[in-house]
């Protein structure tokens, strides 16, 4: 492991937590960084492993509200159902990525074309339903119904195909079912903590025999650039989306995607 293997690790683990929570896919910013840096980790490992780094951001920043939920859960049917909804909302993703673990890391993840595409396709999407989004029901994330949530968490699974963007699917996908922007935003980091700790758990059971010291160096670099960074993101980004809406980073995405094409281009 050299100094250029570190620095290339505290990148991609900037990378994963300024971009994990917002919808502009960290999967797409981390592969095609690594791509053209040359970085490569065991299995494409490390680029799962450090996104334990931004669900702890997510529990420093709502360790008191999620300490009160599990307080009030033996009494307060609010807390349980909030509980239920996240739990319903991830079962999609844990069937499916269940099934689907080995097709999705050795096909889709080794196609950068494809990464490129999905990222400027979300990005035209997102302009759009930011403009037609229908006028929401519910404002508060903690006090979705069973159903909607549900409805949410399929949406979730179009982010295995990388590029497409787990929070920016999860937060399409709620608010076409009646969710304003902000509740949206907010419920894609409640169901970020199972999804993303599935995923981690998943993948380290199955490259453990893979892993070697100097991989676990470089995730412990991610890790730390990666939780940082996130803590920075979570706290911003719920006032941010309130008063610009979605729409830069729709363009955000068309301009990533669109660089990647032509890089993939001229490095052929």
């Amino acid at each position: 492991m050299t100094l250029g293997d570190m620095l290339e690790a505290l990148v991609l683990g900037l990378l994963e937590g300024l971009t994990e929570f917002i919808p502009v896919s960290s999967t797409a910013h981390i592969l095609l960084a690594g791509h053209f840096l040359g970085f490569e980790s065991t299995g494409r490992t490390f680029e799962v492993l450090i996104q334990l780094g931004a669900v702890l951001a997510i529990l420093t920043v709502y360790f008191h509200r999620f300490l009160n939920v599990a307080k009030a859960l033996p009494t307060n049917p609010a807390a349980r159902r909030f509980v239920i909804g996240i739990l319903i909302a991830f079962l999609p993703a844990a069937v499916i990525g269940a099934f689907a673990h080995g097709f999705i890391k050795s096909v889709l993840f080794e196609s950068p074309g494809l990464i490129c595409a999905m990222l400027i396709l979300g990005g035209i999407v997102l302009l759009f339903v930011d403009r037609i989004v229908p006028e929401p029901r519910y404002d508060n994330a903690m006090a979705l119904p069973p159903m909607t949530a549900l409805k949410i968490g399929f949406c979730q699974c179009l982010a295995m195909i990388p590029g497409v963007s787990r929070s920016g699917s999860t937060i399409v996908g709620a608010m076409l079912f009646g969710v304003d922007k902000r509740a949206a935003a907010e419920f894609s980091f409640f169901l970020a903590l199972p999804t993303m700790f599935g995923a981690f758990a998943y993948d380290l059971y199955k490259n453990r025999n893979a892993l070697s010291v100097d991989d676990g160096l470089l995730i412990v670099i991610g890790f730390i650039a990666a939780f940082c960074a996130a803590v920075l993101v979570v706290r911003t980004l719920l006032e941010f989306v309130a008063r610009h809406g979605y729409a830069p980073f729709g363009w955000w995405r068309i301009f990533v995607g669109t660089a990647g094409l032509i890089g993939l281009y001229l490095v052929r």
